[in-house]
């Protein structure tokens, strides 16, 4: 699991990247300066949780246990649902989509409380 953990955390920094570049280039012109900040913020938040999930990936390898395989699953739905909503409410406009980001932060929460209980119980 640690592979794919760390594939997906690869891809998504990827995608974080080129999230950012298309905010800053092609949807500069299109979207009010708040709907860009919004969009920034998700690209943002998407960086940092594929670095977390490279780090849940080195976790679950060095330590293997549920905790780090959960902390891995929290940072993918996290990701998914933080920063997949605050791009549609950026590009939509859709506010609703608004009440969907608070759920991907409870499980990034989720997943960092998961990294570090898999850290400090770690052997070796």
């Amino acid at each position: 699991m640690e592979r794919l953990f760390a594939v997906v955390g690869a891809a998504s920094g990827l995608v974080s990247v080129a999230a950012g570049a298309f905010g800053a280039h092609a949807l500069k012109a299109r979207l009010s300066p708040e709907m860009l900040s919004v969009f920034e913020v998700g690209a943002r938040y998407q960086m940092y949780h594929a670095l977390a999930l490279v780090a849940a990936a080195w976790v679950a390898g060095r330590w293997p246990g549920p905790a780090g395989l959960a902390a891995g699953w929290f940072f993918v739905v996290g990701t998914v649902l933080f920063s997949g909503s605050l791009y549609l409410l950026a590009v939509t406009g859709a506010r609703w989509l608004g009440a969907i980001t608070p759920l991907g932060g409870a499980a990034f929460l989720a997943g960092w409380a998961c990294l570090a209980w898999a850290a400090w119980r770690g052997q070796g």
